[in-house]
């Protein structure tokens, strides 16, 4: 039985086996938490296999979690479609709309040509199954790249925070049935390129404040994150700095967050909860933000790509970085620890 978290470090379920469950989030229901995300156990690198479906895990203490399988296996015999394991499926977030009483999963698919669209999945469990109810959706006429959905606690209004890929942040506002979006929308944190425009959003209220937490676009490489606060949803969000100012190498503790939960049986404890993709980067890794930035400079050929050599990470290995947040006033602050218990906080 595990009895803390420990950062950094491959976590096992209860049967021994690799937790699988990648850019996702967390989920209590009925006085159980359960973690869902993506599957990689069949990823390797080269093998054309992106994902192996959506695996959930449950647990009552956050420690030690039960497998409970896949909740949006691959479809195998259509290449077309988005869980079809060859193609670029992540990021899986799931809400629940109490009008509809549907669990809602909305999927990141990045195309072979660069467009980024999204599925949208419901079920009327937790577990599923789940049916596919949209494909190939771009939300806004836009590619939409890493998000967070939000549910507002008050009157069950849901927003969609997104990626517009290399560009900028949007808040969409979703429909009653949280399956689309309205097209009501701000955009935010408008940058010129990589690796300094955001994503990967990491949403969270507290004390009536909004906060979001990003990360710079260097693919599976990890980068500095960036926190801001505002008093709505949809901004005007202020920038508020690194919430990891512990770590030197700007790297976030080598993770990217997918997403922040708050404990729901604890007074002020938040979670981030992140990736730590590249568990063994070589020696000779370069500067990555800079190496990005030159890449996709305005005017650069963007053909030359192709010409530069990183490794491809085995994120079939891929570890999990679960920090508690401080709070210092409104700063946001994520302190490493080498191991924390949920016990020591209020």
């Amino acid at each position: 039985m595990q009895q803390s978290i420990l950062p950094g470090q491959p976590w096992l379920d209860t049967t021994g086996e690799r937790i699988q469950a990648h850019g996702g989030s967390i989920l209590f229901v009925d006085g159980v938490f359960y973690w869902y995300g993506e599957n990689k156990e069949r990823t390797a690198p080269g093998n054309g296999i992106w994902h192996w479906g959506v695996r959930c895990y449950a647990s009552t203490d956050l420690y030690n979690w039960e497998d409970k399988g896949l909740i949006i296996p691959p479809v195998l015999d259509d290449p077309e479609n988005p869980m079809h394991p060859a193609q670029l499926a992540d990021r899986p977030h799931i809400i629940y709309n109490a009008r509809t009483r549907k669990y809602v999963c909305w999927v990141k698919v990045m195309q072979r040509n660069n467009d980024q669209m999204s599925s949208v999945f419901t079920a009327d469990d937790i577990l599923g199954p789940y049916e596919l109810v949209r494909t190939g959706l771009r939300p806004l006429g836009m590619n939409a790249g890493d998000f967070d959905l939000v549910v507002d606690p008050s009157d069950g209004k849901a927003y969609y925070y997104f990626e517009r890929v290399h560009s900028e942040l949007i808040c969409a506002d979703l429909t009653d049935d949280y399956t689309d979006v309205t097209g009501n929308y701000s955009t935010h944190f408008p940058l010129k390129q990589p690796p300094f425009v955001r994503e990967a959003p990491a949403y969270f209220l507290r004390d009536r404040r909004h906060y979001l937490i990003t990360s710079g676009t260097t693919g599976y490489f990890p980068n500095q994150s960036e926190a801001a606060v505002a008093d709505s949803y949809h901004g005007p969000w202020t920038v508020i700095g690194d919430p990891h100012p512990g770590d030197h190498t700007r790297t976030s503790y080598r993770s990217q967050l997918s997403s922040i939960f708050k404990h729901p049986l604890k007074k002020d404890l938040y979670i981030a909860l992140g990736d730590r993709w590249v568990v063994n980067p070589p020696a000779d890794l370069p500067d990555i933000p800079a190496l990005f930035e030159k890449v996709f400079a305005p005017g650069t050929d963007q053909s030359q790509w192709g010409a530069v050599t990183l490794p491809d990470p085995d994120t079939s290995i891929a570890d999990y970085v679960w920090l508690p947040i401080r709070f210092d006033g409104e700063n946001v602050l994520i302190d490493w620890h080498d191991e924390w218990r949920i016990e020591d906080y209020d």
